[in-house]
C-alpha cells in the first residue's frame, strides 16, 4: 500500500537508475517518486514502484526550468526532493540551483565545486592534495588528435570525455571505452571516433591499470548538509559489463571493509566542505599495492543499490537529513552482502576469481544476496516477461563479448 507523505522524490534521467533509487524509497517510506527523463528508452514504466513520465525537450537548456517548474506547480502541495540519475542532469541542476531551490530541495554542492570534481584534471589535483593516487592522464582535442605526441606507456584507455554527446554519435566500431595497445591503435580509435562521428569534445587517454574485474573497487559517501559524512560504503565489484555499449558498468558488487580506504575518503570530503552523494571508482594497482583513482560521481548509480541491499539505504539518509532534519550518526558498513543484476548462471561462470565465486554462493544460501531488478515484491506480468528476456540477454552478452584479460579502468 502506497502511503501519502508530505514529500516527493523527484528523480531525472537515467531511467535504470531511478530504478534502484525509487525502490530505496518505496522500501524506506512506501512512496512512489516521479521518474522524469527526456526519453523513454526503458520499461520502468511498468513499475509499481514509481510514477515515470517522459517530459519532451527537458534536457534543452531553455526547456528544463520551465518544465521543472511546472511540475512543481503540480505537485505544490508536497515538499520535492530533486535528486539527479546521471551526470548530465547533476549539471543542469546546480547550473539552475538558483532558480529551483524555490520550487525543490537540492542536496548537492554548488556550482564551483562540482565543476572540480567533475572535472578529470582539476579532480585529480585536488585529491592528490589528500593522497589519492591516480594513473596518468592526457587530454586529446578534435584540433591536436593527429598531432598527439603525449608520452604514453600502453595500454592506454581512451574515453570521450563528454558522454552524453558520445551516446549521440553512431559510427562503426564504436564502443563506450577503447584500449589501445600501440600507437597504431591510438591514432585507428582516434580517427574513427573524429573523423568518422559527430563527436567534438575532448578525450581522455589514460594509462591502464592491468587486472580483472575484481581489482575494482567502489567507494559509496552520503555527506549531509551540515558537511559531515554520515555513511561509508566499500563495494568490491566482482563482474561488470563487457559489451561495448556497456564496459565498465557493474553488474555485480560485494560489500567489503577497508577503514584506511574509508578514512581517508571522510578526512577528504569534509575539507572540501561536501554535501550529498559521492562515488568514487579506483581499481587496485597489484603492481605497486595502491588503489588507484579513477572518477568522482555525485549522482546515484544503479550499482549504489548494493548499500541499501546491505542495510543502509541510501534514499533514507538523503530524506530523513534534507527533508525530515533528522541528526544522523557516522556509520561505516561492515555487513557482507552480494549485489548483482544479472542471474547466477552468468556470475559463477564468468568471475574469474573462484574464491570469490565461493563467496558469492555462500551469501546466496545465506540470503544475503540482492538482485535490485529482479524483484519479486514489483513483478507484475509484462514486468516480468521484460526482466526475464533481459536476463536471459545477459548469457548471449557474456558469450559474446566476455574475457578475463582485465580490459576495465575507466
Amino acid at each position: 500500500m502506497v502511503i501519502e507523505h508530505a514529500f516527493l522524490p523527484v528523480l531525472l534521467g537515467d531511467e535504470m537508475n531511478a530504478y534502484g533509487m525509487a525502490r530505496a524509497f518505496y522500501e524506506s517510506y512506501g512512496v512512489k517518486p516521479l521518474a522524469l527523463n527526456h526519453t523513454n528508452r526503458a520499461k520502468i514504466q511498468q513499475s509499481d514502484l514509481l510514477t515515470f513520465r517522459e517530459v519532451q525537450r527537458l534536457h534543452i537548456e531553455e526547456r528544463f526550468v520551465i518544465a521543472l517548474k511546472a511540475i512543481a506547480e503540480e505537485f505544490a502541495e508536497k515538499k520535492l526532493l530533486l535528486l539527479a540519475c546521471d551526470e548530465f542532469y547533476v549539471k543542469k541542476i546546480i547550473q539552475h540551483r538558483e532558480e529551483l531551490s524555490e520550487f525543490y530541495v537540492i542536496p548537492y554542492v554548488d556550482a564551483p565545486l562540482a565543476q572540480q570534481l567533475l572535472t578529470r584534471e582539476s579532480m585529480y589535483k585536488l585529491c592528490s592534495e589528500y593522497g589519492f593516487d591516480y594513473p596518468p592522464m592526457h587530454v586529446c582535442t578534435v584540433n591536436d588528435y593527429e598531432a598527439f605526441d603525449e608520452p604514453v606507456e600502453y595500454p592506454v584507455v581512451i574515453k570521450p570525455m563528454n558522454m552524453t554527446k558520445y551516446e549521440t554519435c553512431i559510427f562503426p566500431g564504436k564502443k563506450k571505452v577503447f584500449i589501445a595497445h600501440n600507437e597504431e591503435e591510438k591514432d585507428a580509435i582516434f580517427q574513427a571516433i573524429y573523423k568518422e562521428s559527430a563527436y567534438r569534445d575532448d578525450l581522455m587517454i589514460q594509462q591502464y591499470i592491468p587486472g580483472d574485474d575484481a581489482n575494482m573497487r567502489v567507494v559509496n559517501a552520503y555527506v549531509g548538509q551540515d558537511h559531515k559524512v554520515k555513511l561509508l560504503s566499500v563495494g568490491n565489484p566482482i563482474l561488470e559489463e563487457h559489451s561495448p555499449d556497456g564496459i565498465g558498468r557493474y553488474v555485480a558488487i560485494m560489500t567489503t571493509y577497508d577503514k584506511e580506504l574509508m578514512d581517508r575518503v571522510k578526512t577528504f570530503l569534509e575539507a572540501i566542505q561536501f554535501q550529498g552523494f559521492a562515488t568514487f571508482d579506483m581499481k587496485y594497482d597489484d603492481r605497486d599495492g595502491q588503489h588507484k583513482l579513477l572518477s568522482i560521481e555525485l549522482h546515484n548509480e544503479l550499482s549504489n543499490y548494493y548499500v541499501t541491499a546491505s542495510g543502509y539505504n541510501l534514499m533514507q539518509y538523503v530524506a530523513d537529513d534534507f527533508i525530515r532534519g533528522s541528526k544522523l550518526p557516522l556509520t561505516y558498513v561492515q555487513k557482507r552482502h552480494l549485489w548483482t543484476i544479472v542471474p547466477n548462471g552468468v556470475l559463477f561462470k564468468y568471475v574469474s576469481n573462484e574464491k570469490l565465486v565461493i563467496e558469492a554462493k555462500s551469501l546466496i544460501r545465506q540470503g544475503l544476496a540482492t538482485d535490485s531488478i529482479f524483484n519479486y515484491k514489483d513483478m507484475n506480468a509484462k514486468r516480468l516477461m521484460n526482466v526475464t528476456l533481459d536476463n536471459l540477454n545477459y548469457y548471449r552478452k557474456y558469450k559474446k563479448y566476455f574475457n578475463n584479460k582485465g580490459l576495465t579502468n575507466i
